[in-house]
């Protein structure tokens, strides 16, 4: 008996994908070139040339952010220092943008800093539904022909933000956003190199030391002077004034938290 095989009249559907091959053979090389460019301006506008080529829905990079170190402080950025917007996106939004940091802050920026995995505008709308003037970046967004975006958190530290002039849809395919927050990552590690120490400097609080930090540590776990500078293979003149700083850092951390409190919140230094 010869047993003759059916020809599949239905050919299987053709996996989608988001990023040809060489779109994603250079985000994967862009991970390594990043190190070599010299500004935060090369950085944004090496990722815009590699990821807005030839996808089903155009992808375009908006900008990056690095977060305060308080929570609260959003208005404490300020452009070209910690905050970057890429010159594609369209011309007005950043003006009116920084009017708007005046008097409120967007909700995708805090979710971003809460979030470990990235989402879309889309997404975050939906999961909040905010209304009034929590309602206004989209709205803004919208009147300047950015129908939704993806915001890619790194590290707690830093959000790099992409946008499209239209809705991310099924077409946004799971590799495109691996893809995407892969490009983010690797993006917002060169800017905190490149300008990291510059978003230390206009923080509202001194910074501890690693050192102090570490005398900290020893200290809250019960050790003595004598086993701290022991264990960190340091003098215990040394640990007692580290752990001096550190009681000052404390003392001046929390005066300006009280100040803080005290004070209206009615200057602008720059847009989150």
């Amino acid at each position: 008996m010869v047993t003759i095989a059916l020809r599949v009249l239905h050919p299987p559907p053709v996996k989608q994908t988001f990023f040809h091959q060489e779109a994603r053979s250079n985000i994967i090389d862009y991970s390594m070139e990043v190190e070599n460019l010299a500004t935060p301006e090369e950085v944004l506008n090496r990722l815009h040339e590699i990821v807005s080529r030839n996808t089903p829905i155009p992808i375009l990079v908006h900008g990056a952010n690095r977060f305060p170190t308080k929570v609260g402080d959003w208005r404490r950025v300020e452009l070209g220092k910690n905050a970057f917007v890429h010159h594609g996106v369209p011309e007005g939004w950043t003006e009116e943008w920084i009017n708007f940091i005046e008097c409120g802050h967007w909700i995708g920026l805090m979710t971003a800093r809460m979030y470990l995995a990235p989402f879309s505008w889309t997404e975050i709308t939906r999961m909040h539904a905010p209304v009034g003037i929590d309602r206004w970046p989209t709205d803004l967004a919208h009147k300047h022909g950015m129908r939704d975006g993806y915001l890619s958190p790194v590290g707690g530290r830093w959000v790099v933000g992409y946008w499209s002039p239209k809705v991310l849809d099924c077409r946004f395919t799971q590799q495109a956003r691996g893809l995407l927050y892969m490009a983010a990552s690797a993006a917002a590690v060169r800017l905190e190199r490149l300008v990291g120490y510059q978003g230390r400097s206009i923080d509202s609080r001194a910074h501890q030391t690693a050192r102090e930090q570490a005398v900290l540590r020893h200290t809250s776990l019960g050790e003595s002077l004598q086993e701290t500078a022991r264990a960190l293979g340091i003098g215990e003149e040394t640990v007692r004034s580290h752990f001096k700083k550190a009681q000052t850092w404390h003392a001046q951390s929390h005066a300006h938290r009280r100040r803080s409190h005290a004070r209206p919140h009615n200057t602008l230094e720059a847009p989150g």
